[in-house]
Formats: structure tokens, C-alpha cells, sequence
């Protein structure tokens, strides 16, 4: 992905080249990783649903999303049935745990949880994006790269809404600032880990 995509979704550092390498010779595991990510986005959207109800922008934003990121989860999954995959144990995201770990819990960031979630989520959202972008390009097998291109758009999306969901409970100008910390953080912790062609993040 060049620097002015980049831009676009707001991250400060690219994939490193290797990962789309070692993806597109471990097209099966990342196919499973991707399920299981599509399957713990849908579970998010209803957690945050469950737990600030009372927010109607956020339920009428995020119950949508609940229905379209199952129906990814679907779309991963046939194509898996189509090649004999299955789903195996479910795996740990080291880089979504890590992002987690970071989350602020105490000062003025501790203040405000929701924030934090909605610029972790895009975070996540935006990271993927650039993923399935990659592997839209690189991939040899051309229906799995327009799949992953219908995923790409799906993610920027979804970036998207969640920063400006945040931005219609908090001040734009507090919602740039976390993000911006975010990214930076996102640095550190891409920095801890591997390229690994078995994992989505």
C-alpha cells in the first residue's frame, strides 16, 4: 500500500512487504484467522451494543455492522467449506491483545472507555483494510483477490463510521487527539511482532 493510501486510513507505518509473501503461501491459515476475526468484529459490535444501550447513535451505527460482519464470517466460511478447510481451535490476535494491553486506564484518557473502544475497533478496522488490500494485489488465485477486494472497501467503511461515531460523543478535537496516540501506539506494538503469514494482523 503507498503512503497516500495510507493517508487515507490514517496509519502511520505499512505493512512490512514479507507479510503479503508468506499470506499468499499460507493461503489456508489465513483464511481461518480471517473467520475467526470476522466472528470476534461481529461479537465487539454486540458487546458495545450491550453495554451502552442507552446511546441510540451507537446502536442505530453499530447493529448494521453486527449483521454485515456475521455475513463476512459466512462468506469466509464458504469459501473454506469450497477447499476442505475447517475452523480448528480458535486463535489468539497477538496484535489485538496487544492493542488491549495499551488501552488507557487511568488520567484523562481513562475518562472516556467509549472512546477508547471506537478508536481501537477503527484502528483494527483501518489495519485490516490495508491487509485485504494487500492480498487483493498480491495473490495469484484471482476470485480470491476479488474477495478480498469486496473486504477491503467493507473495512474502510467501517473505519470510517467508527471515528465518527466517537466524534458524536466527544469533541472532534479529543477524538483526534486519541487517535493520534493510537496510531502512535500501533507503532510500538508493530514493532513487538513478527511478520507471520498465518495471522491477518
Amino acid at each position: 500500500m503507498s503512503t497516500a493510501e495510507n493517508t487515507i486510513l490514517g496509519l502511520k507505518l505499512p505493512t512490512d512487504p514479507r507479510w503479503a509473501d508468506l499470506a499468499s503461501i499460507s493461503i489456508k491459515d489465513i483464511l481461518i484467522d480471517h473467520a475467526f476475526c470476522e466472528m470476534k468484529a461481529a461479537t465487539q459490535c454486540v458487546t458495545l451494543i450491550s453495554r451502552y444501550a442507552d446511546k441510540i447513535e451507537l446502536v442505530n451505527a453499530l447493529s448494521p455492522v453486527v449483521t454485515e460482519e456475521w455475513g463476512h464470517f459466512r462468506m469466509v466460511w464458504a469459501e473454506m467449506k469450497k477447499r476442505g478447510y475447517s475452523l480448528g481451535p480458535q486463535r489468539k490476535d497477538e496484535y489485538v491483545n496487544m492493542l488491549l494491553e495499551r488501552e488507557p486506564k487511568h488520567g484523562n484518557h481513562g475518562n472516556d472507555k467509549l472512546l477508547q473502544k471506537l478508536m481501537i475497533f477503527a484502528l483494527i478496522e483501518a489495519r485490516s483494510c490495508e491487509r485485504f488490500r494487500l492480498l487483493h494485489e498480491n495473490l495469484e488465485d484471482q476470485g480470491l483477490r476479488d474477495f478480498y477486494y469486496k473486504f477491503m472497501i467493507s473495512e474502510a467503511g467501517h473505519y470510517r463510521m467508527l471515528i465518527d461515531l466517537a466524534e458524536v460523543y466527544y469533541p472532534v478535537e479529543r477524538v483526534r487527539e486519541a487517535w493520534a496516540w493510537w496510531l502512535k501506539t500501533e507503532i510500538e506494538v508493530l514493532a513487538l511482532l513478527e511478520p507471520r503469514g498465518d495471522r491477518m494482523h
